[in-house]
């Protein structure tokens, strides 16, 4: 395992390529046609190596990225790095998986949070907005909830689509986890009507945050 080179790993994506596979990811805005469950099978195969992780993202190639976070050691990466690579993160995907499996569990993660959410670069703060969700609903203290709801309130309708949807999801998270500030963020989400006719599957949770906070309330007391 050891003597896994990159190219054999490149090879290795490579030969994973499926054409209808990159037709679908490509309407996400990810441009690579691995399948994601034949990814996490070779990381599996592979195991945790951070030197080959970092390898593998300095190509700059989607599926090598996404690899890359799947096989590397979260706590290892020092705070700048994790920052640079965030701004290199442009697809949707790499900046998800980065955001959730990688910085989530590294110790700069409040740090990265704070920076980030005041960034100008909106896929930047982004990633901020969705650190505060993880917060909002597992270690709320030392948040200001009420502060959250007014930046909120002020910015989310105007904001651009990545920004608009991580913020709409920690307005959601506010509501359903913290029945105090229930009904500002119901009403928050009523007036400013963001995402209110996102198509949704059926079975799916509409992602119109009035819908939501009631649905996921429901089901917690049903």
């Amino acid at each position: 395992m050891a003597e896994t080179t990159l190219t054999d790993v490149l090879a290795e994506l490579a030969a994973l390529e499926d054409p209808k596979t990159r037709e679908v990811n490509e309407r996400h805005g990810d441009d690579h046609g691995v399948n994601l469950g034949k990814l996490r099978a070779l990381a599996n195969w592979l195991k945790t190596q951070q030197e080959l992780a970092c390898r593998l993202w300095e190509t700059g190639d989607t599926a090598a990225r996404l690899l890359a976070i799947l096989v590397c050691r979260p706590k290892a990466f020092e705070r700048d790095e994790l920052d640079v690579m965030l701004r290199q993160a442009r697809r949707p995907k790499v900046h998800d998986w980065l955001v959730s499996y990688v910085v989530k569990k590294n110790p700069h993660s409040e740090e990265l949070r704070v920076a980030w959410s005041a960034d100008p670069d909106p896929v930047v703060a982004s990633a901020g907005w969705a650190l505060t969700t993880e917060r909002v609903a597992k270690k709320p203290e030392g948040l200001d909830l009420p502060g959250l709801l007014d930046v909120i309130e002020a910015e989310m309708k105007g904001a651009p689509d990545r920004l608009q949807w991580a913020m709409n999801h920690c307005l959601a998270q506010i509501g359903i986890e913290h029945a105090e500030h229930r009904a500002r963020a119901i009403e928050i989400g009523e007036r400013l009507e963001v995402l209110k006719d996102y198509p949704t599957s059926p079975g799916c949770t509409s992602p119109f945050a009035p819908v939501w906070i009631s649905e996921m309330v429901r089901r917690r007391h049903d």
